[in-house]
């Protein structure tokens, strides 16, 4: 598994209201949805990371 590196994360309150909501009605976690958002993001844009051997 990739090593996780934490940050502080300035979100506007509505916003993040409302991915905490999409976390629940997905069953994850709120940084997990996030995580899922930014990964779906990449992706789209055809710059997902390269997976590393080790995983």
């Amino acid at each position: 598994m990739a090593k996780k590196k934490a940050f502080a994360l300035r979100i506007n309150e509505d916003m993040l209201k409302a991915i905490e909501k999409w976390a629940s009605d997905e069953f994850r976690s709120t940084n997990g949805q996030i995580e899922w958002m930014l990964m779906q993001a990449l992706k789209d844009a055809k710059r997902e990371p390269k997976k590393n051997n080790d995983e």
